[in-house]
């Protein structure tokens, strides 16, 4: 589902002023993993069936909210300018501080944006692209002036330390970009988005318990809260969807896959990267990626390798980018920008600070 003719004949964009990161210091390895769970396999199993080496974790004490307010803090310091406050808070994640209520209206509070509207959205991998169309829909509808959109993802409470196929991948973080009302020529312009989902593929990722849907056990296993995932499905489906996704807003844009100057796609793993990448024909010098040093961090992923290329300078401001994801759901999207000139900030995850008990205030 592509962009409305109208939308596309409108020169006005939603445009990335502010990268932010945070990763938490802990480097977990391969060997750890493996040590820790107790898993038959080995260093170089995992490292050549998925380019990871090293993921980061959070402590039992830090959570989504924790991660998503530093990395938003960030995005928004990036932005160099006074510039207008943030006015709306989008928190895309899988791992929501509790399942009630939403993780977004505390974050919002932690930064100071008052009683900006802020709320959670769920898709999985491909949540930051389903998060950055909605914000940009926002944006450019006039509903809001300068919309931050953060995705924030802790697996490591829903993976199973001893499932060999799930464990060595995931790591946790967070990351976030400011955005702004802009023109279709500058540098970090959201151009067109393709998005989509297939609810038939519901059960190939999937974690079991937590929701109003009883487990398939009663009382529920062990294994009903941990993400579960059908990995050679997934793979054929993350494939095909993202190379299609990314064609179909290749058109809509107007350019060729061999046009494209920096690509990154979602690092579930780097064989689905690169097998995306070469079903496109996009050379390797194009591509960009960090899932080597931090793993898959399921919706944070591709703003996080956007913010580790822009930190190192590995692209140039304008040129001309394609983003593309898959998740559970299914889910998928693509959008195509150019890249932006905001240098990205990084910091620590912050802690939360004691809330006291809301008082009531009566309107003015």
């Amino acid at each position: 589902m592509t962009s409305p003719p109208s939308a596309r004949t409108d020169r006005a964009r939603a445009v990335i002023a502010g990268i932010g990161s945070c990763l938490p210091p802990q480097v977990v390895t391969n060997a750890q993993v493996i040590a820790r769970g107790n898993l038959n396999t080995t260093d170089e199993w995992i490292t050549s069936r998925t380019g990871i080496h090293h993921r980061r974790l959070a402590g039992p004490t830090v959570s989504t909210g924790d991660l998503a307010t530093a990395a938003a803090r960030a995005a928004i310091d990036s932005t160099g300018s006074p510039g207008p406050r943030p006015d709306l808070l989008l928190l895309v994640t899988t791992t929501p501080d509790r399942p009630c209520p939403a993780t977004a209206p505390e974050v919002a509070h932690r930064l100071g944006l008052g009683t900006v509207p802020a709320f959670d959205l769920s898709a999985v991998c491909s949540g930051f692209l389903y998060g950055l169309a909605t914000a940009s829909a926002l944006l450019r509808s006039g509903t809001c002036r300068a919309p931050l959109v953060v995705a924030a993802e802790k697996y490591s409470t829903i993976v199973d330390p001893f499932d060999r196929d799930t464990a060595p991948l995931f790591g946790d973080a967070a990351a976030a970009v400011a955005l702004r009302l802009g023109d279709a020529t500058e540098p970090g312009a959201l151009l067109e988005t393709d998005w989509g989902s297939d609810g038939g593929g519901s059960d190939l990722i999937t974690v079991a318990a937590g929701g109003s849907r009883p487990p398939t056990t009663d009382p529920p296993g062990r294994g009903d809260r941990y993400f579960r995932m059908r990995g050679r499905q997934v793979y054929a489906h993350a494939v095909r969807r993202m190379a299609s996704s990314a064609e179909a807003v290749l058109a809509t844009t107007g350019w060729r896959p061999q046009e494209i100057q920096a690509f990154i796609g979602h690092q579930a793993n780097q064989r689905i990267l690169d097998a995306v990448a070469d079903r496109l024909g996009i050379p390797p010098q194009h591509r960009f990626g960090n899932i080597r040093d931090v793993g898959n961090t399921a919706g944070a992923s591709v703003p996080l390798a956007l913010a580790d290329a822009a930190a190192r300078h590995a692209c140039a401001p304008g040129a001309r980018t394609l983003l593309t994801a898959f998740g559970g759901g299914l889910t998928w999207a693509s959008a195509t920008l150019l890249w932006p000139d905001a240098p990205p900030r990084t910091a620590a995850p912050e802690p939360r600070p004691p809330l006291h008990d809301h008082q009531e205030v009566s309107p003015p």
